[in-house]
């Protein structure tokens, strides 16, 4: 139940995105239009399609808070990496298209006249926005584990660098260097890709049961540190979701009851849940083996 609650915190984050999005989105197209602003259009138009990777988001940790059933006994919490690595895919594209139309305007040799420092203004406090709500949507990502959000706030850490480059942009056009406006976009269009890259890579890493070995170190000291009974042999984990599923491996004193076997494996899920946030604890339980005595 504290999973699903975590869950529906995260959902704060998806609806603050969305609702930042609508209000930037609607003042960039309008503010780009009136003042001849060709990149704070583009950004207006980014910023509507982000809508979309927010709504993935946001069905994205709906879906997840839905109770385990008859098809899903494990519950829906992949629908988290499901929603990140869609969010992943809409970023390449919004990425792609900043790339053509920065190598475009970059390599054209019209001359555009300068838009009005009102487009600057407007610019600079899209980007202003955006980090405060990249920060937030990160710090609550970290809270709560979530995959899904933490793509959320990748994808408003772009928006907010995208909004410096066509700051950049407009202030270089008034300085005549409209060179610069194509320079910026093309270099946050690859900050873009690169970024899709990497939600898509963690995406699929654990959507395959991937698990980073290096994670799995805190564990095994854990055991080892106090579950004076047990001899480790083997730990597996995989993400699912916000939450870490354990697969665990001990051997014990052949001689020990089921009664005492079983309170071992129940104190070992016990202490991964309190020192790490496991939520889920599976014990496989084996007779440890005696070494032969070695002849003298």
């Amino acid at each position: 139940m504290e999973r699903y609650e975590e869950l529906r915190k995260g959902e704060k984050g998806a609806w603050l995105s969305i609702g930042t999005y609508i209000t930037l989105a609607i003042v960039k197209l309008v503010i780009g239009y009136l003042f001849m602003s060709q990149a704070l259009v583009a950004d207006g138009y980014n910023n509507a399609a982000d809508i979309i990777v927010s709504v993935a988001v946001l069905i994205g940790l709906r879906i997840s808070q839905k109770p385990p059933d008859q098809d899903h006994p494990y519950g829906h919490f992949r629908a988290e990496h499901i929603a990140a690595l869609l969010a992943g895919f809409i970023m390449a594209v919004i990425g792609l298209q900043v790339l053509y139309g920065a190598a475009s305007a970059l390599f054209s040799r019209e001359i555009i006249e300068a838009p009005s420092l009102i487009t600057a203004y407007v610019a600079a406090g899209g980007a202003v926005v955006m980090l405060l709500v990249y920060r937030y949507n990160k710090r609550l990502a970290e809270k709560i584990n979530s995959q899904a959000l933490a793509a959320a706030a990748q994808d408003n850490k772009n928006d907010a660098l995208v909004s410096i480059g066509v700051l950049i942009g407009i202030i270089g056009s008034h300085l005549h260097l409209g060179w610069l406006d194509s320079l910026t976009a093309l270099l946050v269009g690859l900050i873009i890709c690169y970024t899709a890259w990497t939600i898509f890579r963690d995406a699929t890493h654990s959507l395959t049961d991937g698990f980073n070995e290096e994670e799995l170190k805190p564990f095994k000291k854990t055991i080892h540190e106090k579950c004076d009974q047990c001899c480790l042999k083997t730990i597996k984990a995989r993400q699912v979701g916000s939450s870490i599923y354990a697969d665990v491996t001990i051997e014990v004193n052949p001689e020990l009851t089921v009664q005492a076997s079983h309170d071992i494996a129940d104190h070992i899920e016990h202490i991964l849940r309190e020192e790490h946030d496991i939520v889920h604890t599976t014990v496989h339980i084996e007779p440890r083996q005696e070494k032969p005595a070695t002849k003298a």
